[in-house]
């Protein structure tokens, strides 16, 4: 499967991309110089691209790095899936520590007995899920597949306009 090397559009075996009209050619392109237009991680394949986005705990950095600098729909799709998914995990561990603290002085108050350390035992369970999603994508993104999460893929193609 060969892909544009200017925007990343599947272009099989056409001489010129069907999405933006650049050349396709057996010509190889000058290596790139300092000031010149082709983008910075051109040297770096799609899928690695994709999956160096998902990395658990500095995938958020690469993404926006990627997010910002690479022009490749797949890549761009990818570091926006992963920067939304580093902030759902933010919002549900502030929510589950939120409700865990509301019903610690809830039973408190109540049962004079605070239960509400119980959920600090659920805690690994949310980061261990985030992880496996993580992974998961890593895979998907190597394959070169584009894996959507459930809510969070449709509203991230409608951002990065695909």
């Amino acid at each position: 499967m060969a892909f544009c090397k200017a925007c990343g559009a599947e272009v099989g075996g056409a001489a010129f991309c069907p999405k933006c009209g650049a050349n396709q050619g057996a010509v190889q392109a000058a290596p790139a110089v300092a000031g010149s237009s082709e983008s910075p991680t051109a040297g770096l394949e799609e899928n690695v691209a994709g999956l160096l986005c998902y990395l658990p705990f500095v995938g958020w950095i690469i993404s926006i790095v990627l997010l910002l600098m690479d022009k490749r729909s797949f890549v761009k799709f990818h570091a926006g899936q992963c920067l939304a998914l580093h902030v759902a995990w933010f919002v549900c561990w502030f929510a589950f520590w939120f409700v865990t603290l509301i019903l610690g002085f809830i039973t408190a108050a109540v049962l004079h007995y605070p239960l509400g350390f119980l959920m600090v035992f659920l805690s690994p369970v949310i980061v261990i899920l985030f992880i496996l999603a993580m992974i998961f994508c890593m895979y998907k993104a190597y394959q070169h597949e584009k894996f959507k999460l459930p809510i969070i893929g449709n509203i991230v193609e409608k951002m990065v306009g695909q």
